[in-house]
Order: structure tokens, then C-alpha cells, then sequence
């Protein structure tokens, strides 16, 4: 099945309101969702764009890790109404402080993919134009997320509060 037909097909259940999360219910369903939708976009990328699998399957493993990992266990949000900052808070901080060896290299592969998905929402008219532009500028800090790893690697005594308060997760 061709990508337009997979996601007309399932139109219903890919519309933007399967995707809000009220409870562990709702969760469980995005989760769902996002796996099959992941799936339609790393067919896309290999059938359509012509990648090879191997850059497809990484660009697909980045945005499922910021969106399943992050976005909808973490901040229990709507992958398709992502509130503005959500990516500079997963890269400059929630990335860092849960992975044991954080690093730009492999944080840039992530966020390459998180730009790719949403690039590809965007042309599916599932986000708005300004969405997928404000996650692809946020996707390109790669310095600001550089310094970030490497001022929390230089964290001593009490600064971790310090170093939070710069890129803070909360809302």
C-alpha cells in the first residue's frame, strides 16, 4: 500500500484529535498512532524521496525518540499541536541529562529526524506551516546544544540548578 493510500485510509485515525492524551489510555493510542505514522513516513522516505533504508530507518529512529520518548510519555502532548520550545527543551536538556553519554553527533542524527517528520506533517497539512518552521530552526541550534552538553559535563558542586534555569523543562 502507497503512502497516500495508508494515510487516507487511515485518515480517522491519524486525524490531530486521536493524538491528545488525557490519560494512560490516551497515551497508549498516541503511542500506537505515532509507531504506524512513523512506519508511512520511513516508506516515504525510502519509496518517494529514494534514501537508502539504512538513512531512512535513522531519520525515522530520531523523530521516534523525541516523540515517543519525550513528547508523548514525558509531556503528555499532542505530537501534532507540539507547544513552541518542545525540541530546544528535549536537546537542551532533557536529551542531556537522560542519556548516559550524551553527545552532538548522536543528538544532530535525532534532531535531523525530528525536522525530517515534521517537514513531512507539514506537506500532509497535519501541522500549520509556522509548526514545522519553528521545529526545523529549533532542530539547527546545534551550537546552543553543543555548549549545553558541554556545561553540564562542567557542572560542579550546586550549578546543576543553575545550568537547569538556562533550559529549564518546565512549563
Amino acid at each position: 500500500m502507497n503512502e497516500k493510500r495508508e494515510l487516507a485510509a487511515g485518515a480517522e485515525r491519524f486525524a490531530p484529535a486521536e493524538f491528545d492524551i488525557a490519560n494512560l489510555q490516551d497515551e497508549i493510542r498516541a503511542d500506537g498512532l505515532c509507531r504506524e505514522l512513523l512506519g508511512i513516513f520511513c516508506r516515504h522516505l525510502v519509496e518517494t524521496e529514494k534514501l537508502p533504508p539504512a538513512r531512512a530507518g535513522a531519520l525515522a529512529h530520531g523523530a521516534d525518540y523525541f516523540l515517543r520518548e519525550f513528547v508523548i510519555p514525558d509531556r503528555r502532548e499532542n505530537i501534532f499541536r507540539l507547544r513552541p520550545g518542545r525540541v530546544r527543551q528535549f536537546a537542551g536538556n532533557w536529551y542531556i541529562v537522560r542519556n548516559l553519554e550524551p553527545n552532538l553527533a548522536e543528538l544532530t542524527s535525532i534532531l535531523d529526524g525530528v525536522a525530517a517528520f515534521y517537514g513531512w506533517c507539514c506537506d500532509r497539512g497535519l501541522v500549520e506551516a509556522a509548526v514545522a518552521d519553528a521545529v526545523r530552526s529549533d532542530c539547527g541550534e546545534h551550537a546552543f546544544y553543543g555548549a549545553r552538553i558541554e556545561a553540564f559535563w562542567a557542572i560542579t558542586g550546586d550549578g546543576y540548578e543553575a545550568w537547569e534555569r538556562a533550559c529549564t523543562l518546565k512549563d
